[in-house]
């Protein structure tokens, strides 16, 4: 089954976050990721604050593509260049029926 990983995040170093953006999408191929959407300034419709400035959306074909990305040497070869980028959380989903 399919599955998502949304990314929510606010930017830091903009200079930064523009190389690591322009790197993250490579370490996705491998792993049949399809880049969906990049949106900025949201309305939450309900529920609390909106405390980020931007959502990143990428569809694997299943939770263990996710799983196999992010654990990838590649990936986690970005994460400190991520950390000092921008504050980011990163989910996953299965999608269901």
């Amino acid at each position: 089954m399919s599955a998502l990983t949304v990314a929510r995040l606010t930017i830091k170093d903009p200079e930064k976050f523009k190389d690591y953006a322009s790197k993250a999408p490579q370490t996705m191929e491998d792993f049949g990721a399809e880049f969906l959407l990049r949106g900025s300034g949201g309305k939450n419709l309900t529920g609390g604050a909106n405390d980020h400035q931007v959502t990143v959306i990428y569809q694997f074909p299943n939770l263990e593509s996710v799983e196999a990305w992010y654990s990838s040497k590649a990936y986690q070869d970005l994460i400190a260049l991520r950390d000092d980028a921008a504050d980011i959380q990163i989910f996953s989903y299965e999608l269901m029926g």
